[in-house]
């Protein structure tokens, strides 16, 4: 059987009786990679709703074969639906989440609106799995850093027990969703001609240039994705005690984030026993070549669904010999959203 073929018959195959299936904002950065990673899963979608804004209402697109058009968000939208994926801003998620889930829909949300809710489950399948169960209505989806960081971090932990995590985000464009990568190329193209670029997305000059994440500063002199990953990390991993430090600095990179962590156990965890574990850990590729000079990089994670992990090394810094350091990139808009998301959905009951 060719390719084509085999294409064709796995679509007809998910067509046929399946699930009924709601994006809603598809026709953002998250959204659009929602749809396509929601074509390439396992679930049966028999049936596919998408909503967006007025202006892309009407738009028709192609979907499993057959053709779907853009829909308006309504109260009534979620009539007979059964899997609702949310890649909205947390106001539209507050308001139509319960709505979805009074229709009969499982919802699973990729905004902050219930990431922190006690009767949230917070989830990466490839560590907390379990919480997806026939009972729960609705799955929050992590911050990308967090959900990128804690895929590395989770097989080590198995091993060594985490202690303490300090962590320096390099955060792409993508973070910040299309309006953010278009002003990254279009800073940087006037840049290049010498011309002025007054940026209207982001703060502070994005061509060439890198600075604190623009989140609102607290009292703390944390920014408001330090809180998330802090708190998220320690929702995920059921680690309420986790000591974690981070700084989160947006980079000129289109997409992907990457991140330097140094992390401390209570146990004694060898360079050679975290590359083995990271090797066999699902969602991970160990990308550590010192004699190459080969490391994580966002060029080579952009578009994969793995998190790369590499710079595997002991921390100097630390006598008792029990933390490591290490370096890792993934995709913000798959396995930091939208991929995080389906994988859900793949495994709801």
């Amino acid at each position: 059987m060719t390719q084509a073929s085999e294409t064709a018959t796995r679509s007809a195959s998910k067509s046929v009786a399946g699930k009924t299936v709601a994006v809603v904002g598809a026709t953002g950065a998250v959204g659009a990679e929602m749809l396509r990673c929601l074509e390439a899963s396992s679930i049966p979608t028999g049936t596919l709703k998408v909503f967006a804004s007025e202006r892309s209402a009407g738009k028709r697109f192609k979907f499993l074969g057959k053709e779907v058009e853009m829909q308006v968000l309504t109260d009534d939208a979620f009539d007979g639906v059964d899997v609702a994926l949310f890649a909205s801003e947390a106001d539209i998620s507050q308001k139509y989440v319960p709505i979805a889930v009074k229709a009969g829909a499982v919802a699973i949300d990729n905004s902050s609106a219930f990431r922190m809710d006690a009767s949230v489950p917070l989830v990466v399948p490839e560590v907390n799995g379990n919480l997806i169960t026939p009972k729960q209505r609705i799955y929050a989806n992590p911050n990308c850093v967090a959900a990128i960081m804690v895929m590395a971090l989770w097989p080590l932990h198995q091993a060594g027990k985490l202690k303490r995590v300090i962590a320096s985000t390099y955060q792409s464009a993508s973070g910040a969703g299309r309006p953010a990568m278009d002003e990254l190329e279009e800073a940087t193209r006037a840049y290049l001609k010498g011309e002025s670029y007054l940026p209207k997305v982001l703060p502070h000059p994005y061509a060439f240039n890198l600075f604190s994440h623009n989140t609102t500063i607290g009292e703390d002199g944390y920014n408001g994705e330090e809180q998330k990953v802090v708190k998220e990390l320690r929702k995920i991993m059921s680690l309420p005690e986790l000591r974690v430090g981070v700084t989160c600095v947006r980079v000129p990179v289109l997409r992907a984030h990457s991140m330097a962590m140094t992390v401390e156990f209570a146990d004694k965890v060898s360079v050679d026993a975290a590359r083995t574990l990271l090797a066999k850990a699902p969602g991970v590729k160990v990308v550590d070549d010192r004699a190459k000079n080969h490391f994580p990089m966002p060029v080579e994670s952009s578009g994969q669904n793995d998190v790369l992990v590499g710079r595997i090394r002991e921390d100097i810094s630390d006598p008792t010999g029990h933390s490591l350091a290490l370096f890792i990139s993934g995709d913000q808009l798959l396995k930091g959203a939208a991929l995080n998301a389906v994988q859900i959905a793949e495994k709801l009951p």
